[in-house]
C-alpha cells in the first residue's frame, strides 16, 4: 500500500460530502461539492484531508519528500463509483436471444419458453467454479477500468442450493482477491425452475426453508432479493421470501414494477427493503411509500435501453423525496454492459436527470443502496481512499460525450490500480 499519497491540482474536486448517514434526496442530489483546483491528502489508505490545492500542498509540505504525488492538472477528481446492481457472477452469453427480440419477441415470452434467466442458469450450472471465477473476474477487471470501485453481485443463476452456494462462493472469493470490492446478495428467487414450474409453490419453500438458512450460516450474503412480476413470484411470494431472509439477517432488495405494474415498490416499503430496483412501472402510490419509508431507488436505464422499453421515472422520484441511485444490472440478458459511465449518460438523455445527479446516484447515493456510505462513496476525511480520475476538463464532459471511457486513473484504499486507462 502507498503509505502516503497526495493528488493535486484537479481543474475540478468533486466530494459528494455530508451524506455520509443518509442519502441525498431532492435538490441534496446536486449538490456534489465541488472544489476548483482540488486537492487530496491520504494516508494507509484512508483520506485525511480534501481542500484547494494551495492550501493542502502548503499544510503537508514538510511530508512531500515521503510522498507519492499524482498531478491531476485539467482532470476531474470524483469518488470512486459504486454499482449497487449487477449480476456479476454467470456464465456464458446471450446475443441469440437479443437477435430474437430484434424480430419481436419480447423478453417474458423468451423466457417462458425456456430461455432467458433459464438459459443462463444452464450455462451457469454447466460452468466449474473455475471457469465461473475467470469470467466472471475479467468482468471484474472491465469494471475496475470504467472507473468502478465497488460493486454488489447476485445470485440467481443458480436455482439449486449447489448452485447458488457456488455462485456465492465465487462472488466472495473475488472480493478476497481483486481489489474490487464485491458486496454479495442471495437471489435464490430469481427464476421458477422449469422443473417446477407447474408448482411454484415447491421452489418458493425450497427457497424459504433450504437456501436461506444455507447461505446465512455461511454467510455468503448481506441481502436477499427476489423478482417480484408477474409469471415470476407474486407479491405473497415474495414477501414470505423477504421476510424469511429478514430473520437470517438477510437484509431485503426487491427486483420491483420492472415489466408491469405489480406492488412491487409498495412491497419494498412494507417490508423495509434497503432498495427497490427496475421501477420502470412502479405506481404513484408505490413511490410515496418508498419516500416514506426511506427506501432507495435503484434504476437501470441499461436494461430500459436494451430492452427498448419505456425508462423509469427519475423526476417523479427525485421530485418524492425517494433517494435514487443508478446501476448498470450487468447481466447476460436484458443488459449486457459493464460501463457505469454510459448509464450515467442514459440518466441524464433518457430519464431527465442532471449531470449532478447521475454523479450522486453513481457514488454516495449508490453506497447507501448497498449499506456502504460510512466507508466509502464520497471525498471526506475519515474515508477510505477510493477514487476515480476522469481525463476531461469538467463534470459535465463526463454525460455529455456518451459511449465513451473517460477513466484515466482508479486509485482503490489509496493504491492505483489502473493509470493512463490501463491496468497496472
Amino acid at each position: 500500500m502507498t503509505a502516503r499519497l497526495l493528488i493535486k491540482n484537479a481543474a475540478q474536486l468533486i466530494t459528494v460530502s455530508g451524506y455520509s448517514d443518509r442519502p441525498a434526496i431532492k435538490e441534496e442530489m446536486s449538490q456534489i461539492g465541488l472544489i476548483e483546483n482540488g486537492a487530496m491528502y491520504i494516508e494507509d489508505g484512508i483520506i485525511v484531508e480534501v481542500g484547494t490545492s494551495t492550501r493542502i500542498v502548503e499544510k503537508y509540505k514538510e511530508l512531500t519528500a515521503q510522498t507519492e504525488q499524482i498531478d491531476a492538472t485539467g482532470k476531474v477528481v470524483t469518488p470512486g463509483l459504486i454499482d449497487p446492481h449487477t449480476h456479476l457472477v454467470h456464465a456464458g452469453t446471450r446475443e441469440n436471444e437479443y437477435a430474437m427480440r430484434l424480430q419481436g419477441k419480447s423478453y417474458m415470452e423468451i423466457m417462458e419458453a425456456g430461455g432467458g434467466i433459464h438459459a443462463t442458469t444452464r450455462a451457469t450450472q454447466k460452468a466449474s467454479y473455475e471457469e465461473l471465477f475467470e469470467q466472471s473476474r475479467k468482468r471484474l477487471d472491465q469494471f475496475l477500468l470504467h472507473g468502478v470501485t465497488t460493486v454488489e453481485a447476485k445470485s440467481g443463476y443458480g436455482l439449486t442450493l449447489e448452485h447458488e452456494i457456488k455462485q456465492l462462493e465465487v462472488a466472495k472469493q473475488l472480493h478476497e482477491s481483486h481489489p474490487v470490492d464485491v458486496i454479495s446478495t442471495f437471489m435464490g428467487a430469481h427464476a421458477i425452475p422449469l422443473s417446477e414450474k407447474s408448482n411454484p409453490e415447491t421452489f418458493v419453500s425450497k427457497v424459504i426453508s433450504e437456501m436461506i438458512p444455507e447461505v446465512a450460516n455461511r454467510k455468503l450474503a448481506t441481502f436477499n432479493d427476489v423478482f417480484c412480476e408477474h409469471g415470476v413470484f407474486t407479491p405473497d411470494q415474495s414477501k414470505r421470501i423477504l421476510e424469511a431472509g429478514k430473520e437470517y439477517g438477510l437484509i431485503p432488495k426487491i427486483h420491483a414494477d420492472e415489466i408491469e405494474p405489480y406492488s412491487g415498490a409498495e412491497l419494498a416499503a412494507e417490508v423495509g427493503a434497503i432498495s427497490a430496483d427496475h421501477l420502470l412501472r412502479a405506481s404513484d402510490q408505490g413511490i410515496k411509500d418508498m419516500a416514506d419509508a426511506g427506501v432507495m431507488g435503484v434504476l437501470l436505464p441499461g436494461t430500459a435501453f436494451f430492452l427498448m422499453a419505456d425508462f423509469a421515472q427519475s423526476r417523479k422520484m427525485i421530485e418524492a423525496g425517494v433517494g435514487v441511485a443508478l446501476s448498470t444490472d450487468a447481466n447476460p440478458g436484458s443488459s449486457p454492459t459493464l460501463s457505469l459511465p454510459f448509464i450515467m449518460n442514459l440518466g441524464c438523455l433518457k430519464m431527465g436527470m442532471t449531470p449532478e445527479e447521475v454523479l450522486t446516484a453513481t457514488t454516495i447515493n449508490a453506497a447507501h443502496a448497498i449499506g456502504c456510505a460510512d466507508a466509502t462513496g464520497s471525498l471526506e476525511a475519515g474515508k477510505k481512499a477510493d477514487i476515480t480520475i476522469f481525463d476531461v476538463p469538467n463534470y459535465l464532459t463526463l454525460s455529455y460525450q456518451y459511449g465513451m471511457n473517460h477513466v484515466d486513473t482508479v486509485i482503490k484504499g489509496g493504491v492505483p490500480l489502473v493509470v493512463g486507462g490501463h491496468l497496472l
